[in-house]
C-alpha cells in the first residue's frame, strides 16, 4: 500500500508540474501584441458591417 500512494504523489507532483508549466506558456503567449493582419482582418470585418447596416438592409 505504501507503494502505491507513492505512485500517487509522484503522479500528483507530475500533474502539478504540467499544470504550472501550461498556465506559463499560456501567460506568456496571452501577454503577445495581436498581430497587424488580425487587427486589419477586425477592421474590415467592422467597416463591412457598418457598411451593411448603413445600407438600408434589414438584419436578419
Amino acid at each position: 500500500m505504501t507503494e502505491q500512494m507513492t505512485r500517487k504523489k509522484i503522479n500528483s507532483r507530475i500533474a502539478e508540474e504540467i499544470d504550472r508549466n501550461l498556465r506559463q506558456a499560456f501567460d506568456d503567449m496571452a501577454e503577445q501584441p495581436v498581430p497587424d493582419r488580425f487587427t486589419d482582418l477586425l477592421a474590415q470585418l467592422k467597416s463591412a458591417e457598418s457598411t451593411r447596416k448603413g445600407g438600408g438592409e434589414k438584419d436578419a
